[in-house]
């Protein structure tokens, strides 16, 4: 049973039941404030299964139950599952994908209940007709030879609508931290807190350092422009400020220079005042964008939860009384490579606990390193270096694998979309793609032209290449955290997340999961469990010719210790 959550009137909301059918078999309407009541009264019944509950975003709707200590099962997330379909070259012969565009596809608004857009007039949402529409395309979803995949792409638009009500829990859960700890860790690599408009002593000292090296006289490093200008008036041959270019450069400046790059991004991304900012109560609130980079992969609207370096990881520490179980998928994209292409010489690599040293005990290298750059070289397109020089050994000892990517490439290059596992398809490239193309193809096209248009041929080649690999990563990752989060459930009393063991941290193929300290050990198996089950959700009983997705599991009292 769908139960569709309405806006009627300010303050007012109509929940509807509705069938298989899509038609309407009950319906009451009531004030928004008593929803967490009956959402609750529903979730709790013993009588019916847990409904699916359909709303435009979950991440507007969703935080408001959290608040009252109400969880639901699942949902329908209107918005993500409608960017999926309007862009899937599964539903591209379908009118869901080739009507113009409305203000479904409008960026979300902040409103209370999200119901209008800044659009003149105002437009009112119609979450039961948009339901509809977007079971009609699912239903139609089809292959490229006509054949059904409404079974594939569902699990899509499930599995998302999954990671949204993941990330508005995790929002409301928090990652447990220890502000104190944080400031001690400071300290120890900065020096001591300052005044505000100061450096702190030990980054102040390192540009001491710095400045005498170079010899130049006074001038602000944190100015990519003064500090370039610096560099060249010091006689270096530098040509930008990025850390892998000065790397490259022989000179007593270059040493001290890179820690106080390294120093100053700590203390501009998670210095004091991220930490006066975003730590509260024991706990750092990051805002998660489930579906916010193109791929599927997780984008942060705050906080940068996605980029926690681990010089702060020591500040994430467990309650009393609690601990953490932190899981990382081990070389999962070349895991999810081997499964999709059902290359068995590479899925019984994958059935190793490392994944690069089943490569080489099957011969394909001599080591690890060489593995693992092959590998990179293949998924991204890299033809230079340890790279190149691994890739027609990994051609060689997987070629099935290899062709899927190289098709992928292939398809990019002639501007065409790609599709992962699952059914996300890749954006087209843009104007000046097209243009550069049409140019080039032009009678009387210079060969700075055609060059320019191989160029960015091959660039957007290595973009689709990446994108049906990196993409169904993301979906295991969806599926993995889904399962998951039901088997936590039902170690959780009520419907509190926080009460019990629950999701608190999530990054690209790693999750970490706040528990009791009695019950660690049963959320270790099962997170290794919901990992085996999410290979198989995706790939079938067989897990794409026997790929096995190894999780390594560590229970710690902090974060730092579990690397």
């Amino acid at each position: 049973m769908h139960v569709v959550v309405v806006p009627a009137a300010p303050d007012r909301v109509q929940v509807l039941d509705v069938d298989d059918d899509d038609a309407v078999v009950a319906k009451v309407e009531l004030d928004t404030a008593d929803l967490p009541g009956l959402v609750n009264a529903r979730e709790a019944a013993v009588d019916a299964p847990a409904p699916r509950w359909v709303w435009p975003d979950t991440a507007t709707w969703y935080p408001a139950l959290l608040a009252a200590q109400v969880a639901v099962a699942r949902c329908w997330d209107l918005r993500l599952c409608h960017a999926i379909l309007r862009a899937s070259a599964l539903t591209a012969r379908t009118t869901f994908a080739s009507v113009p565009p409305s203000a479904w596809d409008q960026p979300r608004t902040q409103t209370d209940s999200d119901r209008l857009f800044d659009l003149d007039p105002p437009v009112r949402l119609d979450p039961l007709e948009e339901l509809r529409r977007q079971r009609r395309a699912l239903a139609a979803a089809a292959g490229p030879g006509g054949e059904s995949e409404s079974g594939r792409l569902g699990l899509l638009l499930a599995a998302e609508s999954a990671g949204a009500l993941v990330a508005a829990e995790m929002t409301h859960s928090g990652v447990p931290w220890d502000a104190a700890e944080h400031d001690r860790i400071l300290a120890a690599v900065l020096g001591k807190r300052p005044v505000p408009g100061y450096r702190p002593a030990l980054l102040e000292a390192k540009l001491t350092q710095l400045r005498a090296a170079l010899g130049v006289g006074d001038f602000n490093p944190d100015s990519p422009g003064e500090l370039l200008k610096a560099l060249r008036l010091a006689g270096l041959p530098a040509t930008s400020t990025r850390s892998w270019e000065l790397r490259e450069i022989d000179h007593p400046a270059i040493a001290p220079l890179l820690e106080y790059k390294k120093l100053s991004r700590l203390l501009t991304a998670n210095g004091w005042h991220w930490l006066d900012t975003w730590v509260a109560g024991g706990r750092f609130r990051p805002v998660y964008v489930p579906g916010g980079v193109v791929t599927g992969r997780w984008a942060s609207d705050g906080g940068g939860a996605l980029q926690l370096p681990h010089q702060v990881r020591g500040a994430v520490r467990a309650d009393p009384g609690w601990t953490l179980v932190v899981a990382d998928a081990a070389q999962l994209e070349p895991r999810i490579l081997a499964a999709m292409s059902g290359d068995l010489a590479m899925a019984r690599a994958g059935q190793a606990t490392d994944m690069y040293e089943g490569m080489v005990a099957a011969g394909a290298v001599e080591t690890r390193e060489q593995a693992k750059y092959g590998m990179l070289g293949a998924m991204y397109g890299g033809t230079q270096g340890e790279s190149g020089r691994m890739l027609p050994r990994m051609i060689k000892a997987y070629p099935q694998a290899l062709a899927l990517v190289e098709h992928a490439a292939r398809a990019g290059e002639r501007g065409e979309v790609v599709s992962t596992w699952l059914g996300r398809s890749s954006p087209r490239p843009g104007d000046d793609w097209r243009l550069a193309q049409s140019e080039a193809s032009d009678e009387g096209a210079t060969g700075v032209e055609q060059e320019r248009a191989r160029s960015l041929a091959r660039g957007w080649g290595r973009f689709t290449r990446n994108f049906i690999v990196q993409g169904t990563a993301a979906e295991w990752a969806l599926c993995w955290m889904a399962l998951l989060r039901l088997r936590l459930r039902d170690l959780t009393p009520g419907g509190d997340v926080t009460a019990g063991p629950h999701l608190a941290f999530f990054l690209h193929d790693e999750v970490m999961v706040h528990t009791p300290v009695h019950l660690a050990e049963q959320v270790a198996e099962i997170v290794r469990e919901c990992a085996t089950e999410a290979g198989r959700l995706l790939f079938g009983p067989a897990g794409g010719g026997g790929v096995e997705f190894q999780v390594s599991v560590a229970v710690v009292d902090s974060y730092a210790e579990a690397k």
